[in-house]
């Protein structure tokens, strides 16, 4: 599927929380949402841009932005990321990558010379009415976080 993009209504969709609940993106209508997608739970760059979303919630929730990571783990290994760096926020499991396909975000990725399929490392800004107010693709995890922040500063 394309990648929306800013105006677009955000996707809606249900999946199963790090705790095995089913969070709905609609439930968190009339609130800032910053939903990440990120390649996998506890590798390097992941656990970094994790940890600066971490060491930045406190402000997130200053503006009353909702902070949520989608990954193609399972529930336990989302569970374990989060226990293991004391992670704040909801973390998605997209096992079967419907969440990422949804968003645009699942494709052909190249590393060291090999291709596969993964999620490109994305995040996408969602207003308060449900509307993407800014894509960030291609990110680098550690500033990434700051990055996203002055944005929702922005947005209210």
């Amino acid at each position: 599927m394309p990648m929306p993009t800013v105006g677009d209504p955000a996707p809606d969709f249900e999946a199963k929380t790090d705790q095995g609940e089913i969070l709905r993106l609609s439930e968190l209508r009339g609130q800032v949402v910053v939903l990440y997608f990120y390649p996998k739970a506890d590798t390097p760059g992941c656990t970094t841009e994790a940890c600066g979303f971490r060491d930045d919630y406190g402000a997130y929730l200053e503006h009353g932005a909702a902070v949520v990571g989608v990954s193609p783990d399972s529930v336990k290994k989302q569970a374990r990321f989060k226990e293991k760096w004391s992670l704040p926020f909801t973390l998605l499991a997209d096992e079967d990558h419907a969440i990422c396909d949804l968003y645009g975000v699942w494709g052909l990725k190249k590393f060291m010379g090999r291709e596969y399929e993964g999620v490109h490392r994305t995040t996408f800004l969602i207003d308060q009415e449900g509307k993407i107010a800014q894509v960030f693709e291609n990110v680098s995890p550690d500033r990434h976080s700051q990055e996203v922040l002055e944005a929702v500063t922005a947005l209210r």
